[in-house]
């Protein structure tokens, strides 16, 4: 509920806007950070630049990196992005701090929405809420007579329609990279079919009926992908965008700025917004709530963790999101939803709505097996019953090695 709750905050309010025009303060002790690189990301950490003495490494792969970086004494970095799905492994390493001194410090602009707390303690703050949403050429759409898919099974009759047309060879652009892409994509579908992830007792439940029925689904999403799908992240299907390549995906909120970018975007004013499709009738939108945001590092002093909050709270601050008011669902004061939002609204707002990507160890553990089991399925290795069984196996040895399973 709680994601569900600061998604709605975050899309729907609008908040009132004050702030500086540069950086409040001239910031002299040295500071990096480790996050994502996308549009967000960069607004945020180019405002922090503003105050000088700031050093951001903007990497798609930090979530690989992040664990032994924080483990290193002293940390290699001191601020990092997180979002609910990547924060566990930090949280299991007690590589991060607590925040509530330095909340009350340098915080007072945060809403409670923001303010991210295990076991009662503030370990994260979030400054945007994400979830992937389907985007479309709306115009494409129009010309075939086509009505905005609300469902998978119509997003494939659309992506039919559009190749037989001979608009697009590959009309639905997917992120199915093999690895931690391509696991979050079967999550996503799982979800759509009200699939369970675990038992009581914390085995995995994911060999069901909904795993088959996740699987069919995305096999049949690859007959109107570029071959490629194996490769293609997020990146990957916004460049295809912006290229007029394809006309459909269900890709992050995060994005969808990109694809009025006048720079690189070949199709301004040209694609829309709209809730993830349905897996199934009467089932959630085949997606999952997430929200991102920053944590300080534990293996640095007291004053560079200090220096490190007092500089995140600047590049979160009304100002920044002045600027990028497009770049994201902001949970930042300041932030006027405008269009590019209306699929992540609708989303987050659904009723029934998706759920929250659970922070939990038993999810890491099971996101790793999906990403390394599920691309045998999609070469023709296996069948989508060996796979879940696979992806089974897996996930009960790495979680016996955890102490999650005995």
């Amino acid at each position: 509920m709680f994601l569900k709750k600061i998604a709605l905050a975050g899309a729907v309010s609008l908040m009132g806007s004050a702030g500086f025009a540069a950086c409040s303060y001239e910031n002299t002790t040295p500071i990096k950070s480790l996050s994502a690189g996308f549009e967000a990301w960069k607004a945020v950490t180019d405002a922090m630049a503003e105050c000088g003495n700031f050093q951001a490494e903007l990497d798609q792969e930090f979530r690989t990196k992040q664990p032994a970086a924080f483990e290193a004494n002293p940390s290699l970095y001191q601020i990092g992005g997180v979002s609910n799905g990547t924060i566990t492994p930090l949280l299991n390493a007690g590589t991060i701090r607590p925040l509530d001194d330095l909340v009350a410090k340098y915080g007072q602009n945060l809403s409670p929405n923001q303010l991210i707390r295990i076991n009662g303690k503030i370990m994260a703050v979030a400054m945007m809420v994400n979830t992937q949403h389907l985007m479309y050429r709306s115009d494409v759409l129009a010309d075939l007579g086509i009505d905005t898919p609300t469902t998978w099974d119509e997003v494939l009759a659309a992506s039919a329609k559009i190749k037989e047309a001979g608009v697009m060879e590959y009309p639905l652009g997917a992120t199915l990279k093999s690895g931690w892409n391509l696991a979050q994509d079967f999550n996503n579908m799982y979800a759509g079919f009200g699939g369970k992830f675990f038992n009581d007792d914390n085995t995995a439940a994911v060999n069901s009926e909904a795993g088959i029925k996740s699987l069919e689904m995305m096999k049949a999403m690859t007959e109107y992908t570029d071959p490629e799908v194996l490769v293609s992240d997020s990146t990957y299907v916004q460049q295809q965008f912006q290229q007029g390549k394809i006309a459909l995906a269900n890709l992050w909120a995060s994005r969808a700025g990109a694809m009025n970018d006048e720079a690189e975007s070949q199709v301004v004013g040209k694609v829309a917004m709209s809730a993830a499709p349905r897996a199934m009738d009467g089932g959630v939108p085949a997606t999952t709530l997430w929200w991102d945001g920053i944590v300080i590092a534990k293996n640095i002093s007291d004053e560079e963790a200090d220096a490190a909050f007092r500089l995140a709270m600047e590049g979160l601050d009304s100002e920044m999101v002045k600027g990028a008011n497009d770049a994201a669902i902001w949970l930042v004061e300041g932030y006027a939803p405008t269009e590019i939002a209306k699929g992540a609204i609708e989303t987050a707002t659904a009723n029934p709505a998706p759920p929250a990507y659970p922070s939990t160890t038993q999810m890491g553990l099971l996101h790793s097996a999906l990403g390394n089991e599920l691309p045998a399925f999609f070469t023709g290795e296996r069948s989508a019953e060996a796979t879940l069984e696979a992806i089974t196996e897996a996930y009960t040895t790495s979680a016996k090695e955890a102490g999650v399973l005995k």
